[in-house]
């Protein structure tokens, strides 16, 4: 197994007007604020699943945090047996679903999370131990504040073994007893130091990503010949989840690449929660051939700076594929021969993808798709 260090997987970055903390951690392979070959951000993700299907085998409930672990999570899930289910948190409405496990993440730019409660109980009930999967856990408060809202709803939590996993770590002593206190178990793929980060930016002055004005374009229409992608937010089996990734990237490649020329230069980007699908089909893209980079918007307000050695060096202010009104972010546009666009709102997300246009628009283009639930495909 690949043994990975703080050196590959930590930047900082300083968040844009956020006093409740200033500095965010940014990894580099995780293919959401970085582009990174797809491959190796699976390869890492697949990684700390395997670490945790070797110790805690009887998983059959994992839960991955929004936005920016729903893919970690889903890699770490496929690690687990078939019967596995996979459930993440989310910030977005889901129609029909009236029933919540509600809890803050309090330094974040959106605080309320949720996790869709609908069938919970039998799922607690079905398993035996429960991972919970950050990208990064610096405290522990959001999770503490997630599993005391799970043992007041569902007392049956409190007879399971739970387990924090991340990829990267930098509890203290203190807050690793806090979690274990609260019935948590620590695991993770990179130990960081407990260094000042906050002070690290400090002095940075950084800018926040210049929002951009939508043109009027006009796209083609078609559907894949695969079913839709089912939405993990109401909870999936992971198995079944994953297989539907891989027909809609083998759909996607088989009817669609042939418009596009060999050895073309491909970005592929998820939508704020949807990451993994197009970690999926970013990999099966770089399997036949594509120099394919792969990340994601994001709801994160992050500052842009040229400082040497700081990560995130230009970006612009989007309108949402999801939510009329919303700011996304796009960071670190570069020049491709093909963008192509994978996310899961249920509605028509084309002012989204006018406004990605227009910001990829200096960098340049050739080609544009947009993949939406898994089998529309919008392009021009």
């Amino acid at each position: 197994m690949t043994a990975y260090t703080p050196e590959e997987t930590l930047r900082v970055a300083k968040r844009f007007h956020n006093n409740k903390r200033p500095y965010l951690l940014v990894n580099p392979l995780q293919a959401k604020h970085i582009p990174v070959s797809p491959v190796r951000a699976l390869e890492m993700m697949e990684a700390l699943g395997a670490q945790l299907a070797e110790e805690y085998p009887r998983t059959r409930l994992v839960i991955g945090f929004a936005e920016t672990a729903t893919a970690v999570g889903a890699a770490v899930a496929g690690r687990m047996g078939e019967d596995c289910i996979y459930l993440p948190t989310t910030r977005e409405e889901i129609p029909g679903a009236d029933s919540w496990v509600l809890f803050s993440e309090e330094h974040s730019h959106a605080v309320e999370q949720k996790l869709w409660a609908g069938d919970l109980r039998r799922r607690i009930g079905d398993t035996e131990q429960i991972i919970l999967v950050d990208d990064e856990i610096s405290t522990g408060k959001t999770l503490r504040n997630m599993i005391g809202q799970l043992r007041e709803q569902y007392p049956g939590v409190a007879d399971k073994q739970l387990v924090a996993a991340s990829l990267l770590n930098r509890l203290s002593d203190e807050n690793l007893g806090l979690l274990s206190e609260a019935g948590a178990e620590c695991r993770w793929l990179v130990r960081l130091s407990e260094a000042d980060y906050a002070q690290a930016v400090a002095d940075l002055q950084v800018e926040e990503a210049p929002p951009v004005e939508a043109g009027e374009l006009e796209f083609s229409h078609r559907t894949l010949s695969c079913g839709p992608l089912p939405d993990p937010r109401r909870g999936v089996l992971i198995q079944s989840y994953h297989r539907a990734c891989r027909e809609m990237a083998r759909v996607f490649v088989e009817e669609a690449v042939p418009a596009l020329g060999d050895g073309s230069r491909l970005v592929v980007l998820g939508t704020e929660e949807c990451m993994y699908p197009a970690l999926v089909l970013g990999r099966a893209l770089e399997e036949r051939g594509f120099a394919v980079r792969c990340h994601a918007t994001t709801r994160s307000p992050i500052g842009i700076c040229d400082a040497p050695g700081y990560p995130i060096t230009s970006g612009r202010k989007l309108r949402s594929f999801y939510e009329a009104g919303r700011n996304t972010y796009i960071y670190n546009l570069s020049r491709c021969d093909a963008l192509i666009v994978v996310s899961d709102t249920a509605g028509s997300s084309l002012e989204g993808l006018r406004s990605l246009a227009a910001a990829w628009e200096p960098c340049g283009y050739q080609k544009l798709f947009l993949i939406q639930g898994g089998r529309d495909v919008w392009y021009i």
